[in-house]
């Protein structure tokens, strides 16, 4: 019973076998995925996918990378699919300063601005933070984000900056680089943070784990993550994939 709470089955990566795809994944014992959104294209195609599949939902945001290109009309957009009944968060939204497409203003304006939305229609957050560490953590202080609280996607920052997320009622999600052997912060984090704190997800088709780093990841390599952080934390992998899951339907509102 594993709940990969970040996918991108809508990446053109996926196009011409995501039939296959979610079908090892099922195989693997993925029982649920968030198919996350982050510009208008995979939004519309992560609704197409939610609408095929019962155990399929979506998240609907703007990536910072891309904040660039959004507009007011983008926003009431995003304000109307949200309502949409198997959306679950807005996101992934954020900050990334390893590339230099969009200002770093301007992604901090349009992050804030997807936090206020997330507050008006009561739904918690994906973060996508690259490089940015201190500034999410200002923002969200700011924004009072702890109203809707959410998830740090794909978490790699230090303890002390999660526990910074957890106080503020953030969930930390750890992918892939969970599994890589020179991965130091993420098995730090996956040691020290609480077991009901933690999700488990893919992040496909990008950041896949080892045995398969450098290749196309899926949602049925989730199982690799889980097993990870059951061997870090020294406990069972069934006691890690039921409390994950538990956790994420929690978050959701899927129970």
């Amino acid at each position: 019973m594993l709940f990969d709470t970040h996918v991108h089955l809508n990446a053109d990566q996926f196009e011409e076998d995501v039939a296959e795809v979610i079908t090892r994944a099922k195989e693997a014992g993925v029982e649920y995925m968030v198919v996350v959104g982050f510009d208008e294209k995979t939004i519309n195609r992560a609704l197409e996918l939610v609408e095929m599949y019962d155990f399929l939902y979506a998240a609907v945001g703007w990536h910072p990378v891309d904040a660039i290109d959004l507009n007011d009309d983008h926003l009431v957009w995003l304000e109307e699919v949200s309502a949409h009944p198997k959306v679950v968060a807005l996101g992934e939204m954020g900050l990334d300063y390893h590339w230099d497409k969009s200002p770093k203003e301007i992604q901090k304006d349009v992050f804030r601005k997807q936090i206020r939305l997330a507050k008006k229609v009561k739904m918690p957050i994906i973060i996508h933070n690259r490089e940015a560490d201190q500034d999410i953590v200002n923002i969200l202080k700011e924004e009072e984000a702890n109203e809707v609280g959410g998830i740090m996607h794909c978490f790699g920052g230090s303890v002390e900056i999660a526990k910074e997320c957890l106080a503020m009622n953030f969930h930390i999600s750890l992918g892939g680089p969970v599994t890589f052997k020179n991965a130091k912060r993420p098995k730090q984090v996956a040691k020290e943070i609480p077991l009901e704190r933690l999700l488990i997800e893919t992040d496909c088709p990008y950041l896949a784990p080892h045995p398969y780093r450098g290749k196309r990841n899926e949602p049925a390599y989730v199982k690799l993550v889980a097993e990870q952080i059951a061997e870090l934390k020294e406990m069972g992998y069934e006691e890690i994939a039921k409390q994950t899951t538990k956790n994420a339907k929690k978050l959701f509102g899927l129970f």
